[in-house]
């Protein structure tokens, strides 16, 4: 592409950089100059105009951005129409955003003329949200950039929408703890799960002993749940705590203690008998946003959670202080 000022006797079919104002009409920038055009600027006065002309090797700002947005389209993702050099991607449904990382970077790093722009890997979409914007800086692509990005980025964004699940909700009470807490961490476990397309059995109120615990889990199972989740009376600080020994006692296993995501430390990740099983932290009391949340997104979504995937949830995962505690660790300090 050649772009600066052109003579208005070969501008005809050239790309105008800027809105010129006539006698009673306005040419607006982006627009193709046709010959009318070229020949109403002559008789205003204009010499020249400064605009893109494209050559044998270029490709058009909006047919370039929507190739780049059809290449990075994975499954559950629908590509918009092009326009003024830009062309979006939207979330099919509702789920869990990902974006291969290294490819988007590979392909923005090719010609700063080209580029796509992305919410985080993992980031939570609803149904028709933006997802990915492609946007052609100049008004034409070199097509061999742009072949060079699109092979980069192939496939490089997925949407993995939400499936319902069903899951077993017990809730453990120590001695003198308020029924009306237990009746909002209920609330708070029931409306996550409905925020995700899932619904929650009738929750369990046991008190808070392994035992008991146990034989709850045991009675949980025999619904074959797609998912278990406790919420204890008092926070898990080991992995022999009551919630956790409990549920290695009725057969399952700890697959991870504890998450560098604040709020969220004290979330405890298991399974029991191929069901995935998450002994949620305190603050899952609470509707605000928290690790927990990140790790019954991903389920929710089919997607794999490892101890690996959750040890690598510390960079982004400082949410907020929470406003109970305000700023402790400076009052520590001091």
């Amino acid at each position: 592409m050649r772009f600066g000022h052109c003579p208005i006797g070969e501008a005809e079919g050239a790309i105008l950089a800027h809105s010129l104002r006539l006698d009673g009409r306005v040419i607006k920038k982006g627009s193709v100059l046709s010959a009318a055009d070229c020949a109403d600027l002559h008789a205003a006065g204009h010499d020249t105009v400064i605009a893109a002309v494209l050559e044998t090797d270029d490709a058009g700002e909006d047919d370039a951005a929507r190739a780049i947005a059809e290449a990075a389209a994975g499954g559950g993702l629908r590509v918009s129409d092009a326009a003024t050099g830009r062309c979006n991607l939207y979330a099919v449904e509702a789920g869990l955003l990902r974006v291969r990382v290294d490819a988007v970077n590979a392909a923005n790093a090719v010609d700063e003329a080209l580029t796509l722009a992305t919410p985080a890997d993992y980031a939570r979409l609803e149904a028709g949200q933006l997802a990915a914007t492609a946007k052609v800086i100049p008004y034409a692509a070199a097509r061999g950039s742009l072949d060079a990005v699109c092979g980069h980025l192939r496939g490089g964004l997925v949407l993995h929408p939400f499936q319902a699940m069903r899951a077993a909700v017990i809730v453990t009470q120590v001695d003198g703890q308020k029924d009306s807490i237990i009746a909002k961490g209920i609330g708070a476990v029931e409306a996550r799960l409905a925020g995700l397309g899932g619904t929650a059995l009738p929750a369990r109120i046991l008190p808070h002993d392994t035992d008991t615990l146990r034989v709850g889990i045991e009675t949980a199972m025999a619904d074959a749940p797609d998912l278990l989740l406790i919420l204890g009376g008092s926070a898990t600080s080991d992995r022999g705590d009551i919630a956790p020994a409990a549920l290695k006692a009725a057969g399952g296993v700890i697959g991870r203690f504890g998450m560098p995501v604040d709020p969220g430390n004290l979330l405890v990740l298991g399974e029991i008998g191929g069901v995935p099983a998450i002994i949620l932290p305190g603050c899952a009391r609470s509707p605000a946003l928290n690790g927990a949340d990140w790790v019954l997104e991903r389920i929710v979504a089919r997607l794999p959670v490892t101890a690996e995937d959750i040890a690598g949830m510390g960079v982004g995962g400082l949410l907020k202080e929470m406003p109970g505690r305000p700023h402790p660790r400076e009052k520590i300090r001091r």
